[in-house]
């Protein structure tokens, strides 16, 4: 599923099968995952900042199988079933295809027994957002962790990662089903983006130790730190002021092999559950993107 210029439509584009070069294993793509990213690419907002190599590909997760490696490839081999986030330098290759060609060095892990193509194929890119963004607040045991975008791929993580450092989260949801979601998933608290101020004070009148801008208004976000507290945004809000001491991190994913490993052994161990909510054919990933655009409640897979 590819779009030929800037401005045009997503459709079904019959392409060449990639050859792995240097370096470069070929893998036949079993699943993959909607992520916000690949709206960006699609409506065209990364114009200038990345080369676009038409016809674009989306699909920035992949699962699948090894079809066939590159020279100097000594970590892979045919058959192995890996998933991964598709880190070329330019935007081309995608997901959503039958066949991608990634390094061997970045991007890609093996997955393990017990996990899944198709829940690999939502892990990659949001579970490495959601660590590193974790790993930047680092909450500690007892401390009070703001989700501002609990609901979607990277929150469900988060909130999972979090909980499991001993901390106590506050996730943004709506009432009913989608703060049954985040309480699922270990959250303390959930809470109405609608009226995040007032019942934000009303569990913690001091503040929040840290937070995680997901979503939403960052500033609205920052503002329910304490003093001296820590904020990460996944969309690269940073607040202007600079007289409470709060450390601010913009995050961006580094799927290296060892966090997706990580997060791959985690979730066939059953200690992080995948938020799979529903899963697409290749065909109908147009369906995908307005289902994702109206709002979900965790992760939406493609299945190629």
């Amino acid at each position: 599923m590819a779009f030929t210029e800037f401005g045009a439509d997503l459709e079904a584009a019959d392409l060449p099968v990639p050859e792995p070069g240097s370096g470069e294993v070929l893998v036949r793509v079993l699943a993959s995952s909607l992520n916000g990213f690949d709206l960006t690419v699609l409506g065209g907002y990364l114009k200038g900042m990345y080369e676009h190599d038409f016809p674009v590909v989306l699909g920035k997760d992949f699962a699948g199988t090894v079809a066939a490696v590159g020279p100097g490839v000594t970590g892979l081999r045919p058959g192995d079933d890996v998933f991964g986030v598709v880190m070329r330098p330019t935007l081309g290759q995608g997901g959503f295809a039958e066949y991608v060609a990634v390094s061997e060095q970045y991007g890609v892990a093996k997955i393990p027994d017990g996990l899944g193509h198709t829940r690999a194929g939502v892990l990659g890119l949001a579970g490495t957002a959601a660590l590193n963004a974790i790993d930047a607040v680092a909450p500690a045991p007892g401390e009070t962790v703001l989700i501002s975008g609990a609901t979607g791929g990277v929150g469900a993580f988060a909130i999972q990662l979090a909980a499991q450092r001993g901390a106590r989260v506050i996730a943004t949801a709506r009432p009913g089903a989608e703060a049954a979601f985040v309480t699922g998933l270990g959250a303390t608290w959930a809470v109405d983006h609608t009226d995040l101020q007032a019942q934000v004070h009303a569990i913690t009148p001091g503040g929040v130790d840290a937070a995680l801008h997901l979503a939403g208004d960052g500033a609205a976000v920052a503002a329910l730190l304490a003093d001296g507290g820590r904020l990460a945004s996944t969309v690269h809000y940073l607040p202007e002021e600079t007289g409470r001491g709060i450390k601010a991190t913009a995050v961006m994913a580094d799927p290296n092999p060892t966090t997706l490993a990580h997060l791959a052994a985690e979730a066939a161990e059953g200690r992080l559950r995948v938020p799979l909510a529903r899963s697409y054919p290749l065909a109908e990933v147009s369906r995908a993107i307005a289902d994702f655009t109206t709002g979900t409640v965790g992760k939406l897979a493609v299945t190629i």
